[in-house]
């Protein structure tokens, strides 16, 4: 019989009474007194219904601190992981992240083709120069969309939509 009672007001503390067994903490307090007698609550002596009802506490407080523990470990996980891609967006062009991803953006201002040494500044913020001999000469645009992709061994290739001619860069700032 004890085990059935037992049974049952395990049975009230499950998932859906977690919060009703937060907001009160005994059994009288929490159901009428018709349940707290059809579950045979009233048959325990006082000395058994506070043991029953230290037992129930005990269980809501560890399950809520296991979900408060799931739930900040899921929250610094996912702001570890949005800090993490910030860093590789940031930082982009100056190592390899493991990023094949091209950086897609736009050169500020006027755009002359291309020539060794000149530098390209975008609206991202991130500013390029160009580190070969490439040239795309009559060209001028203003506000032109760029493109620049990684390739082998930590070099970095500038296209200028509308264009096929590529220039070797490296990133400055």
């Amino acid at each position: 019989m004890r085990r059935l009672i037992l049974s049952l007001a395990i049975g009230l503390f499950a998932a859906p009474g977690l919060a009703l067994a937060q907001q009160a903490s005994t059994l009288e307090r929490q159901m009428t007194a018709e349940e707290f007698k059809a579950a045979g609550l009233d048959k325990l002596s006082a000395a058994e219904l506070a043991n029953l009802n230290a037992w129930l506490e005990r269980r809501v407080e560890a399950r809520t601190r296991t979900a408060v523990d799931e739930a900040v470990a899921k929250a610094t996980e996912q702001a570890r992981e949005e800090g993490r891609k910030e860093v590789v967006q940031k930082n982009r062009g100056f190592f390899d992240f493991g990023s094949d991803e091209p950086i897609v953006s736009t050169i500020r201002g006027e755009f002359n083709g291309f020539g060794s040494g000149r530098k390209y500044q975008l609206d991202n913020d991130q500013l390029w120069e160009q580190i070969d001999a490439a040239q795309l000469s009559g060209v001028r645009k203003t506000n032109p969309k760029v493109t620049i992709k990684p390739g082998l061994l930590g070099v970095w290739w500038m296209k200028i939509d509308g264009y096929n001619t590529q220039a070797k860069v490296r990133r400055i700032k």
